[in-house]
Parts: C-alpha cells; sequence; structure tokens
C-alpha cells in the first residue's frame, strides 16, 4: 500500500552513479515464514491492519528489510505503506536539507603558511536505499571528506587568494564533495567558508605590512596635495601680478578675514602705494627700500651768494 512513490533519482548527474543496490532473493524457509505470516493477518483481519500500516510524512521516504534483506524497489513514501510486523524492519530517511558544521582544522597554503579554517556544508540524500547500505555514519563521513577536500585544494591557493576568494573556493569544494557522495545518494547543495584563523605571528606581520602600506598611501596623498598646492599658488601669482586692482582687493580681503576670525588682533594696514614702492621692478633688485645715491653731490641747504658786481 505504497501511496505516491516517488523517484527522486533524477537528472544526468545520476548517470554514472547506481541507482540503488539489488538485494538477494529469499531462499525457502523464509518463503515459508512469509507467507505463514501473510495468513495469520488474513485469519485476523481487520485487527491485523492495524499493525501492518505505517504513515509515512511527504518529506520522509521509508526503507523496508524482510528479514535482513533489502526490499527491491524505490523507497516507500509518502503516505501509507504496507509491511509484515513479524519479519520487517524498516527505517525512515529525512530527505530534507541537512546542515553540517566543519570544526576548525589546520591548512597550509601554497605559499607555506598554516592557517586554520571551518566551513559549514549543506547536503541532501536523494537515494535513501544506496544510503543505507553504503555508509554507517552519515555525517562523520561527509565532515572528513570535506576536511581532506579542502586541504587539497588549498594546497594550491595563496594565503591571499584564501582570504579574497572565498566564493570560489567554496564552489570548488562543492563541486569536488558532490562527485564522490554521488556514489552515496547523497547530493550535496552548496559550501561555505566560515572563518578564518591566522597564528599570531601572522597576524602581526600582516598588520605591520598594512600600515605600512598605508602610511605610504598617506605620504603620497600629501605630496600630491602640495604639488596642486603649489601649482594653484604659482597660476594666482601670475594672475594677481598682471592685475594690480586684483592685488590691493586681495590684500583688503585678508585685512578683513584678520579681523572676523580674531576680533582682539590689532592689525595696522600700511599704505597700499608704500606696498608698491617696495615692490617695484627697481628696488626687488636691491631687496630693500633705495638710499639716496651717494655719488650726485649733495647741495647745501643755504649755500653763499656771490656779491653781484653791481654792488
Amino acid at each position: 500500500m505504497d501511496a505516491g512513490n516517488q523517484d527522486w533519482e533524477r537528472g544526468p548527474r545520476h548517470a554514472a552513479c547506481p541507482r540503488g543496490t539489488k538485494s538477494s532473493g529469499l531462499g525457502a524457509c523464509e518463503w515459508l515464514l512469509v507467507l505463514t505470516s501473510l495468513l495469520i493477518i488474513i485469519v485476523t483481519f481487520p485487527f491485523s491492519v492495524w499493525f501492518c500500516i505505517k504513515v509515512v510524512q511527504e518529506y520522509e521516504r521509508v526503507i523496508i528489510f524482510r528479514l535482513g534483506h533489502l526490499l527491491p524497489g524505490r523507497a516507500k513514501g509518502p503516505g501509507l505503506f504496507f509491511f509484515l510486523p513479524c519479519l520487517d524492519t524498516y527505517h525512515k530517511v529525512d530527505l530534507r536539507l541537512q546542515t553540517l558544521e566543519i570544526p576548525f582544522h589546520e591548512v597550509v597554503t601554497k605559499d607555506m603558511f598554516i592557517m586554520e579554517i571551518d566551513a559549514i556544508c549543506y547536503y541532501q540524500i536523494e537515494n535513501a536505499s544506496l544510503l543505507l547500505s553504503s555508509l554507517a555514519h552519515v555525517s562523520k563521513t561527509i565532515q572528513f571528506l570535506v576536511q581532506t577536500t579542502m586541504k587539497r585544494l588549498l594546497a594550491h591557493r595563496s594565503l591571499t587568494e584564501i582570504l579574497l576568494e572565498r566564493k570560489s573556493i567554496a564552489q570548488d569544494v562543492k563541486v569536488a564533495l558532490d562527485s564522490v557522495t554521488c556514489i552515496w545518494g547523497i547530493k550535496v547543495e552548496r559550501t561555505e567558508i566560515k572563518d578564518v584563523r591566522l597564528p599570531a605571528g601572522l597576524q602581526h606581520s600582516l598588520a605591520v605590512e598594512a600600515e605600512a602600506q598605508r602610511q605610504a598611501r598617506v605620504r603620497m596623498i600629501a605630496a600630491e596635495g602640495e604639488r596642486a598646492t603649489s601649482e594653484s599658488l604659482r597660476m594666482a601669482a601670475e594672475i594677481l601680478s598682471g592685475t594690480p586692482a586684483a592685488v590691493q582687493l586681495r590684500y583688503l580681503h585678508t585685512l578683513q578675514s584678520l579681523f572676523t576670525d580674531k576680533p582682539s588682533t590689532v592689525v595696522i594696514p600700511l599704505p597700499f602705494d608704500m606696498l608698491n614702492f617696495v615692490s617695484s621692478p627697481s628696488n626687488r633688485t636691491q631687496g630693500s627700500i633705495p638710499f639716496p645715491n651717494p655719488s650726485k653731490p649733495v647741495e647745501p641747504l643755504n649755500p653763499k651768494r656771490k656779491d653781484s658786481p653791481m654792488l
């Protein structure tokens, strides 16, 4: 009485995987026991029906063993299924997605760094009959398989690739696991690298290297700022040198900003004409305010007048 059996072994990935295990036929004594059990069920009907029928949930499948032999065919369920109480034993298998946490384990990278890494594996049972006849401890088997697979794959990658390319590494691990678990009736849906632990010495070295890189970037940015400032000042000087009125306006603006920012500051403005006199080209060559030329004779303030011939 199998209500709604479904084939969970579909897709091209099962082309190279066995679809189940075949059980050897029952012997003469075993067939005799089966017939006897059926006869008892028929005689005690309908009371025996309550002991021969069970219900399976939608997400479950049942594997029946009769006198230790796996019954041929697909797993039973969902719905009602029939079994012989005295001769059959059944096992329920959950087909929902399972989560397995992989503990921390050491991994050696391509550049000879030793690190600890943990992961999470999501898998689903597709062939319950094949699983029960192949594996005794599903979780331990998958855990060890994930650890060995990650050690093998990460040995070909550097530390920087492991830290930056977790998504691609997890996809490679998933593909490698699925190719192996296929023969056990298990499909690996997804793997994720959860955390990476680095030794204390390696963490200190990476921190020093990162700090040095940050300081170098700061110096480069400061140098770029100084260069841009110098270029702007040069252009401003060229503009102001060609427009005397702009120099005067800038001078007044500077005085106003001094009074606004620091009200307690006393500023004695210098006449702008004197500034022009100081900054004239002839005076800039001497570097100071010009003094009278001593080569020219200085006339006396009160020269003696010669007497007129008429006097």
